[in-house]
């Protein structure tokens, strides 16, 4: 299984970015999908995650109201619209997956950094 991100990049603060998760080479089909960060120096985090239908969601307190995850089943491509950005959010950003055997992926990381 292959999770390509895309969409980091560096942006002012109250910026925005969006960031993409494509899924591959998989035959069985994804459960639950989720972006996680992890800030130099500190624990990898939940950011959001969406269930399989995408009916339900949930974020970190840290970006409610600003960030939305979203995903496109039929394309296996999962998203996240980052708005207002604030420097704090600055951190390498993961796709995860995971598959109906209950199986977990992880991608590469996309760099977001969020300047002052």
């Amino acid at each position: 299984v292959q999770l390509v991100e895309s969409g980091g990049g560096l942006v002012q603060a109250g910026g925005s970015l969006r960031l993409s998760c494509a899924a591959s080479g998989t035959t069985f089909s994804i459960n639950a999908m989720g972006w996680y960060r992890q800030a130099p120096g500190k624990q990898r985090e939940l950011v959001a995650r969406i269930t399989s239908g995408g009916s339900s969601t949930n974020y970190a307190d840290s970006v409610k109201g600003r960030f939305t995850i979203s995903r496109d089943n039929a394309k296996n491509t999962m998203y996240l619209q980052m708005n207002s950005l604030k420097p704090e959010d600055t951190a390498v950003y993961y796709c995860h997956i995971i598959d109906i055997r209950g199986y977990s992926y992880w991608g590469q990381g996309t760099q977001v950094t969020v300047s002052s």
